[in-house]
């Protein structure tokens, strides 16, 4: 669960305090080393992000989720599932993290090993993001449009405090789905359907 504001800094290690940005992929793979502990994001103008950690009600619902997506991917096969710890690399250069995400398999077979082991070049076909208590809504729509513009071909935000779901493609208006009891993934993911009453 993405988040552009900074937390206190008595959250910060000191070695993050002072860091001069833009910083670039290779000082980000470091920090990441580095700071196991935090959740970093990074954005195409070099911009660090600090995330939070999700709460206990935010971790059971997007422990389910992941559980129905990866549930599908698995019985689907045609893709590979990532849980919310996956740091994807997009085409312009940021690289980020959502709560749940599909790569089609060819896409995801091109990769090396040693791509697949870091933060390889690697922009899912499908993300969702669900919003937390501490999250603003109008950061996590300019992340889904930021998905979409470096490839994603369905991204969902689902705002389970306002029981609304925003569903983003390229090229479309964003749709919103108001209370839905469940979203459909087709054509994209065939078969798949989200129970997004167990996110509410």
């Amino acid at each position: 669960m993405s988040h552009n504001l900074i937390p206190s800094d008595d959250y910060i290690p000191p070695g993050l305090i002072d860091l001069r940005e833009p910083i670039t992929p290779e000082q980000f793979e470091e920090l990441c080393s580095r700071n196991r502990k935090l959740r970093l994001e990074l954005t195409s103008t070099g911009k660090l992000i600090i995330m939070p950690f999700m709460g206990v009600q935010s971790g059971i619902h997007n422990a389910k989720l992941t559980y129905q997506l990866g549930a599908w991917a698995c019985i689907d096969g045609s893709g590979v599932c990532f849980s919310s710890s996956t740091i994807f690399t997009l085409t312009n250069g940021a690289m980020r993290m959502s709560d749940a995400a599909w790569v089609k398999r060819e896409k995801w077979d091109r990769l090396t090993k040693r791509q697949k082991e870091g933060f390889g070049p690697l922009c899912p076909d499908f993300v969702v993001e669900l919003k937390s208590p501490d999250e603003h809504l109008a950061q996590l729509r300019n992340k889904l449009l930021e998905y979409v513009n470096n490839g994603v071909s369905m991204g969902w935000l689902i705002d389970p405090f306002e029981f609304r779901v925003y569903v983003y493609r390229p090229n479309h208006e964003v749709v919103i789905l108001d209370n839905p009891e469940i979203v459909s993934g087709d054509p994209l993911l065939p078969g798949f359907t989200l129970n997004v009453t167990e996110l509410w």
